[in-house]
């Protein structure tokens, strides 16, 4: 889809369909023809939230979409809207859509627009045959363009939201291909492959051999058992004229989880091919940062593998030294996901992170807790837990803290090593995860954020089912926090 903004008039773009927004007991603009706002008038059309009407003036179509109470107007209300909008848009075979909205001058409405447009048209269609893909479930074409009729100094906004957007489908691409195809080698190469485009953007990709040379013992173990190379990759960016401290964003990626040796449950387990879902929002993330030239300083660490049964398979009762020396009884080997990140978080400290965000798919408990409107956030620093949240609510992927007390580090204690990774009591387990976590980040400010219930099948009205590219923008909108 081309983006584009626009001083020109919506009635004089190339747009075949034209969305205006109104809100509840106001009036459309002056621009929209008549056929539109008699339509208001008569009470034909109604301007509550998500209410639509239909038009034709000037060899266009007019879409007006209720926008609610002004008051109650907000950048997630937005993108619920271009949702609707689009919906209906491709329902009439538009190619081009124009939205010309009365929120001029907010430019986080006016983003919230073009991202809920985006992530609206996205579909994952890449293994089907063109006759399959097209008649995907009655799923209507993508949209050919959008253009936003705005004023000129929303110009930018506009092309960043559509960057950023462009990134959460680009990660949704990478969760929704199998795991026979996306590899942790194929992910490694993703990310290399971002680098060579993307200047001020460098990657480091380590196998196994390197995995062991650093004493990543508890990762080298997840790894073990599977005939596919694992791979540490490492990404770094160095904003122009960046001062702020340097932000490290951790991820999860788990190409497919079977759960070694502890094996799962049949039901479902294809679904574990979205364990990898931390590290594609934590790569995205990254080259979308870097593609905007914010100025601050990223480091990224994506700890890729398989976690597979096999004669070579961590067995539950082995015990292993993480890098930082903290030794650990596997005693659950499908809890794997904080022995990867226990590694990649010691890697993030000994590249000199300054501040953590580790993003993973870690805990079912997580969804029974939260379900999929908030991901859980246990931090053990409040600053940084604050930016996090406030992140969360602008890009609407909100996060609900959870608490970090001492009184958890007993469920985590080993019997015949310093900890356990999956203690019997079935007690808080998003905390005792994350509890876990935090022995690997000594006094550095470290966030978690458990995205197991918002990684897929998110249930919002513009992200639909299948993958969501969870956590791109809000790892975006926090690295933008440090740039003043």
């Amino acid at each position: 889809m081309e983006v584009s903004a626009t001083t020109e008039a919506a009635s004089a773009t190339e747009a075949d369909t034209i969305a205006v927004g109104v809100f509840e007991g106001e009036e459309l603009g002056e621009e929209a023809p008549p056929e539109l706002t008699g339509l208001l008038a008569s009470g034909e059309a109604r301007s509550s939230f998500k209410a639509l009407a239909l038009a034709h003036a000037g060899g266009k179509r007019w879409l007006a979409v209720g926008l609610g109470k002004r008051e109650s107007f907000s950048t997630e209300r937005a993108r619920v809207a271009a949702a609707a909008v689009h919906a209906r848009a491709v329902e009439l075979a538009t190619r081009t859509l124009c939205w010309q909205l009365p929120v001029d001058g907010e430019s986080e409405l006016v983003a919230a627009l073009v991202e809920g447009t985006i992530l609206s048209d996205y579909r994952f269609t890449q293994y089907k045959s063109a006759d399959a893909a097209e008649d995907d479930d009655g799923l209507p074409e993508h949209l050919a363009g959008l253009i936003v009729s705005c004023a000129k100094e929303l110009s930018a906004q506009v092309a960043e939201a559509a960057l950023v957007a462009g990134a959460v489908n680009a990660a949704r691409d990478l969760q929704n291909r199998p795991a026979n195809d996306l590899t942790p080698s194929a992910l490694a190469e993703h990310a290399t492959s971002l680098a060579a485009d993307i200047a001020q953007l460098t990657v480091q990709i380590e196998g196994r051999d390197g995995i062991r040379a650093r004493g990543m013992n508890a990762f080298a173990a997840v790894a073990q058992g599977s005939e596919q190379e694992p791979a540490l990759i490492t990404m770094r960016y160095e904003g122009p004229s960046a001062s702020s401290p340097l932000l490290a964003f951790v991820g999860k990626a788990v190409t497919f989880d079977s759960g070694g040796i502890s094996l799962k449950p049949g039901a479902k387990m294809a679904e574990m091919k979205f364990d990898m879902s931390g590290g594609a929002a934590v790569i995205q993330a990254v080259a979308a940062v870097a593609r905007l030239q914010l100025p601050v300083r990223l480091l990224a660490v994506v700890g890729a593998t398989e976690n597979l049964p096999s004669g070579r398979s961590v067995k539950p009762g082995d015990i292993v030294a993480a890098a930082n020396g903290t030794t650990i009884e596997i005693n659950n080997t499908d809890a794997e996901g904080r022995l990867v990140l226990a590694d990649c978080l010691c890697h993030a400290l000994s590249q000199g992170a300054e501040r953590i965000v580790d993003v993973a798919t870690l805990t079912g408990a997580v969804i029974v807790a939260l379900g999929s409107t908030y991901a859980g956030l246990i931090s053990n620093d409040d600053e940084l837990a604050g930016r996090v949240q406030r992140a969360g609510e602008r890009t609407g992927e909100i996060v609900w803290r959870l608490p970090l007390h001492e009184e958890y580090d007993k469920l985590i204690k080993g019997t015949y090593a310093d900890l356990d990774n999956a203690p019997e009591a079935r007690k808080a387990g998003t905390i005792v995860g994350g509890t876990f976590l935090s022995k690997f980040v000594g006094d550095t400010p470290w966030a978690h954020l458990d995205i197991a219930g918002s990684a897929w099948d998110l249930e919002r009205q513009y992200v639909g089912k299948l993958a969501s590219g969870y956590g791109v923008r809000l790892l975006v909108e926090l690295a933008r926090s440090y740039c003043s």
